[in-house]
């Protein structure tokens, strides 16, 4: 779309520059690159801060992990880094230093300190704020959510909602105490709302039972939301999976928009319009699946059913189950865009 290679959204490039000491090439490519893409696309209303993340400071210092394959690393902790081609991303798969981690309930008593962040940090999505701001809504940053704490990782945290609850509710407190003190620097002037980000489910269903949400999250998340509120932010979720059972809890914990409709999950917006419409918008309709594999016949039927599912009343954006990953067929994509365009004045 630019003419030029990019490192926006390129995960495995951009990593591997932030290793090697190139912080400023990293920010010019989200600031321009950025930019240029969504002035020529001009049918996106919602540009998120993923686009320009925050960045570490422009005194950042690396401390990168030795090359020991071709597509593995290793730190001097011993943690060891891996690529994946199919979600273009570098993982770590070892940290023999978060296994040894004991977590207790004092663990997550302390004080959280002083959260003031470099203001530098920021340089590339105050950039495309003042840029692209004016005339499109700005999904941008905050102190997070964390109100579904896993510490240890997935699974080693998952047990320990049954095996050492008072833990888990100590970590929950402290994230959102956290979260909250962050707000007031990571909520830029001028952006329309926060993006929040916590996986909760897989493609069968939550991670956690909707009582075990109400019980260790739904507080949390309640208290949360309203903080955002207090500094005029509305709020959208980012929430992979099947979440359905969860649904009534995001609407009155203060959750205005979802985003990521799983399709493979049963994330069909026409079933969660008729469950929840009125009370909540949802952002999503087409399958990323499609847009990697599909034709484009396959992906402008996709828009024509998300557009008469979710549009008819309101409270409905057009999108992708997910972020437009790598593998998208160029002219999937222009024709997702192309067959909207056709379609948007039916439903204005």
């Amino acid at each position: 779309m630019i003419g030029r290679k990019t490192l926006v959204r390129n995960k495995i490039e951009s990593q591997l520059a932030m290793w090697a000491g190139r912080r400023d090439e990293l920010v010019h490519s989200y600031k321009e690159d950025t930019v240029e893409f969504y002035k020529k696309i001009d049918q996106v209303d919602i540009i998120c801060f993923k686009e320009a993340p925050i960045l570490p400071p422009k005194d950042y210092k690396p401390d990168p992990p030795k090359k020991i394959s071709e597509d593995t690393w290793e730190d001097k902790h011993g943690r060891i880094y891996r690529v994946s081609e199919v979600s273009n991303e570098i993982f770590k798969v070892k940290d023999p230093v978060l296994e040894e981690q004991k977590f207790t309930k004092e663990s997550f008593e302390r004080d959280i300190g002083d959260v003031t962040p470099d203001p530098s940090i920021f340089e590339a999505c105050d950039y495309v704020l003042e840029k692209l701001g004016q005339d499109r809504y700005i999904a941008g940053s905050s102190g997070g959510l964390g109100v579904m704490p896993r510490p240890g990782g997935t699974l080693r945290g998952l047990m320990m909602y049954i095996e050492a609850p008072e833990v888990i509710k100590a970590a929950v407190k402290m994230c959102i105490t956290m979260a909250i003190a962050k707000d007031e620097y990571y909520i830029r002037p001028g952006q329309d709302g926060v993006l929040l980000e916590e996986d909760m489910a897989g493609s069968n269903g939550p991670l956690i039972s909707p009582s075990m949400f109400r019980e260790f999250s739904y507080e949390a998340m309640k208290e949360r939301i309203a903080n955002l509120k207090k500094m005029d932010q509305q709020v959208i979720l980012h929430n992979c999976g099947n979440n359905i059972p969860l649904m009534e809890m995001f609407i009155e914990a203060g959750v205005e928009c979802y985003q990521s409709l799983q399709t493979t999950a049963g994330m069909d917006v026409g079933l969660l319009k008729k469950k929840f419409g009125g009370r909540l918008c949802f952002w999503g309709g087409i399958a990323t699946e499609l847009l990697i594999e599909g034709t484009m016949d396959e992906v402008r039927k996709n828009v024509r059913e998300a557009m008469e599912k979710g549009g008819p009343g309101g409270g409905f954006i057009l999108g992708p189950s997910h972020s437009i990953a790598k593998g998208t067929k160029y002219d999937n994509f222009m024709a997702m865009l192309d067959e909207y365009d056709k379609y948007k004045d039916k439903y204005h």
